[in-house]
């Protein structure tokens, strides 16, 4: 039996709990934001060659490699950090880029890059001196690329190089993503499009499922949705669902509520495609499983591996960035694009 003392003390408990969380105009407070500032930068002789750089990352080796799209060029940056050199240069032909969106390299040193020459999705891969390996077209077409900032959002939305596999995110081929092998090949697709309410305009339906498959260094999978309602999702290593959980917080309430629900008519013959703006821009995953998803404000929020989110950052270098791309350093260290800024973990 609950007294009408306990009932007091409960309110009390529950006035005071409420009291934390909102100020005294009553508006939510917005939780504590942790502020990340930048250990290391790249000189700016080296950055001021780079016109557009969409991608960034360190090799076991200690060098840099960065994907410039405006210059359709790989450059390898060494150790020391005093010395840029292209690497992959613009061209049609094998071995050469041209527009250039996905940079990935993979735990054993190799650069996997997308392109597009001719509208048509390539993927090459490249020995740490720009050395040409291997690569592949993807055949079956995904109409006009959209790019919107450093994102794709037609053809190949994102791709993960793991060394021996690329995850790309295609939803036109079915699944939510697909392995492939290094010749291209299709080994299996991981995952179901996630419902949408718009199955009946197809090209609106694979636009709201773009996003990033990312390897979970302890086991399986995360994919996060970057356009939509943003959320993600982890897969065990045999591509069962583990969990899915929404993106949620202040920082994100504004854009949720004004996200679209109705896309106008479109003439299937003149190959336009539907807007659909992406909330995500980058996410990666650190070496003990967290993931960490960049908004595209300058905001970062981190998830355990239980896929509760544990901190909300900001990453400060000459000011708050925005990044456009994340990776981890064999050192554990974030690199942020652009910038190709070290931050800390912790």
């Amino acid at each position: 039996m609950i007294t009408p003392g306990a009932r007091l003390a409960n309110a009390t408990v529950a006035a005071l709990l409420l009291s934390c969380a909102v100020g005294v105009t009553g508006a939510v407070l917005r939780p504590q934001i942790e502020i990340l500032r930048a250990s290391r930068a790249l000189a700016p002789h080296i950055m001021g060659r780079m016109t557009e750089p969409i991608g960034c990352a360190v090799t076991r080796t200690g060098e840099h490699i960065i994907l410039d799209r405006r210059a359709h060029t790989v450059y390898a940056v060494d150790a020391a950090e005093t010395v840029a050199r292209e690497i992959v240069q613009i061209g049609f032909e094998e071995g050469r880029l041209l527009g250039p969106g996905i940079l990935s390299v993979g735990p054993n040193d190799i650069i996997a890059v997308a392109d597009a020459p001719n509208g048509t999705d390539r993927v090459q891969y490249f020995s740490l001196d720009g050395r040409f390996i291997g690569g592949f077209y993807l055949s079956d077409g995904a109409g006009p690329r959209m790019v919107f900032g450093s994102i794709t959002l037609n053809g190949i939305s994102s791709m993960h190089f793991t060394g021996r596999e690329f995850l790309i995110n295609r939803p036109g081929l079915g699944g939510l993503f697909s392995e492939f092998d290094l010749q291209g090949v299709v080994q299996r697709q991981i995952g179901v499009l996630r419902a949408t309410g718009q199955e009946h305009d197809p090209l609106v339906h694979q636009a709201l499922n773009v996003g990033l498959p990312l390897v979970d260094p302890t086991g399986g999978f995360f994919f996060v949705f970057q356009t939509g309602r943003p959320m993600f999702r982890k897969y065990s290593a045999d591509g069962a669902l583990v969990f899915e959980r929404h993106i949620e917080g202040v920082e994100l309430d504004a854009d949720i509520q004004a996200l679209a629900t109705e896309w106008s008519a479109r003439d299937p013959d003149a190959g336009t495609q539907p807007l659909v703006p992406p909330l995500i821009n980058a996410a990666a995953v650190d070496a003990s499983g967290r993931l960490w998803v960049s908004l595209h404000t300058p905001y970062t929020y981190v998830y355990d591996t239980h896929g509760d989110k544990i901190r909300t950052l900001q990453f400060q270098a000459a000011g708050a960035l925005t990044p456009v791309s994340l990776s981890f350093s064999p050192d554990g260290t974030v690199i942020v694009t652009p910038g190709c800024y070290a931050f800390p973990v912790s």
